[in-house]
Order: structure tokens, then sequence, then C-alpha cells
């Protein structure tokens, strides 16, 4: 439960960067927050501003013009420099990269080990100052998009800002979970091509 909630949705760029810096000042960087918006981009920025003062922050997309964001305050004083930067309005910043995953494990040898290194990369995403423009689950990485995942909350973060979260409908058949898809969109194997095809670059963890 959240001790404070900014209701920027209806706000344009730089508005919901700058009703959050106003309520982290007035909670004294400390608590958690929770800050309504409409659009991805705002999503971004109050995620970029808030990771750069320590805070722990994750995004959910509600519907396509409704994201909740909650910022968990570390109590340290904010960086009011750092803070008045992050007023400046940011473009989308998503890259024309992909990032292909095909199975629920980074590695060869231990699966146990391959499962830790998998949800360290997919946080890892999350951390990139460029997101990638989609990621593309396919084989054993469909895995990753449903009930029971340990990479959930951080798939459906990187969806709210923007990155396209998209599982081969053919792979959720086989496994046979297709009803249990918690993230992203089912696609098919043209699709994945198409993306692959009109990438600037493909990502691949092995």
């Amino acid at each position: 439960m959240s001790d404070r909630t900014v209701d920027a949705r209806g706000d344009q760029c730089p508005i919901p960067v700058v009703k959050t810096k106003k309520a982290i000042g007035e909670m004294g960087n400390k608590g958690v927050l929770e800050v309504l918006v409409d659009n991805e981009t705002a999503v971004q920025n109050v995620t970029k501003m808030g990771k750069k003062q320590g805070a722990e922050v994750t995004s959910e997309k509600k519907s396509d013009k409704e994201f909740v964001l909650t910022l968990k305050l570390s109590g340290e004083a904010p960086d009011e420099a750092a803070l008045a930067a992050e007023e400046e309005c940011a473009v989308d910043v998503r890259s024309n990269q992909i990032v292909v995953i095909s199975d629920y494990v980074m590695g060869g040898g231990d699966d146990v080990l391959g499962e830790k290194l998998m949800k360290a990369f997919i946080f890892a995403v999350t951390q990139q100052e460029n997101l990638p423009k989609a990621m593309v689950f396919y084989n054993g990485g469909a895995k990753l998009t449903v009930e029971g995942s340990e990479s959930l909350e951080d798939l459906k973060s990187l969806e709210a800002q923007g990155v396209e979260i998209v599982t081969c409908g053919t792979c959720l058949d086989f496994y046979g979970i297709k009803d249990k898809l918690a993230v992203g969109a089912v696609t098919n194997m043209y699709d994945i091509v198409e993306r692959m095809m009109e990438a600037s670059a493909i990502i691949r963890p092995s």
C-alpha cells in the first residue's frame, strides 16, 4: 500500500516528473509513492528520475491509457540538481533493437544457475538507458511470460515503458500454458521473423 499517490493522468511532460519531484521532497524521500500516468513516455521519464534518486521503481500497464508506477524511496536526501535535470522532456527511449529469448535458462550447464542468470539478465534490461523496441520469447523462453515466472514484474515494468513483449503462440500451445500468459501478447513465426529482419540489432542471451 502506498503512503501517497500522485495523479498525473492527462498531464503533459514535464508535469508528471515535476509532480513526482515535489512529492518526493515533501515525503523526505522516504516511503512508498504511487504515480498514475497515461502514456509510456511519462512512465519512462518518471522511472528514470526515480532510479537516479536510488528508489526502487516498478511500473505496470493497466490499459493503453493507464499506467501505475510504484517508487519505494530510500530515505536519503534527494539530489536536487539531478531532480532538476530530469525535468527536461525526454523522447521515447526505445531503440530499434530487439531481445530474443529462446529458453528460460541462460547458458549451458546447471539449470538452477541458468535460471538465476536469465532472471538477472531480464532485470539488467530494465536498467538500461536505451530500452529495446521489443522482447520476443519462443520455445522454452515462453515459460518466462506466464504465471509463476520470477521475471513477470520486470517484464511488466518494461511493457509499461513501451517495450513490446510478445510470445510465440505455437510454443505456448506446445507447453500447454497459453491460458497462463501474464504479460504481453501472443505472436506467430511470421511476426517474429519480420521483427528480426527490421531490427537494427538482435540481442540474444545464450
